[in-house]
């Protein structure tokens, strides 16, 4: 019980850090627009990078499960 509280706790802190970063990004990226630099849209390609990479993971396990779920099924 104590584990979870520590684990909560801690995820609660990193939050606060994680949404610190999102404003550190987007005040570069408004900041680089004005002054008409390409490095805005650098970022915004690796924001979407990011973004893209955990969909394709989630969409290739899904796959994997449906498949072999379809081939258990079949061969019963």
């Amino acid at each position: 019980m104590k584990i979870k509280i520590a684990l909560l706790f801690s995820l609660l802190l990193s939050i606060q850090h994680a949404f610190s970063q999102c404003a550190m990004c987007k005040a570069v990226v408004e900041s680089n627009l004005q002054t008409g630099e390409t490095i805005a849209q650098n970022i915004n390609n690796g924001i979407l990078y990011l973004m893209a990479v955990p969909y394709l993971a989630m969409g290739v396990i899904g796959y994997l499960v449906y498949k072999h779920y379809k081939k258990t099924h079949s061969a019963e």
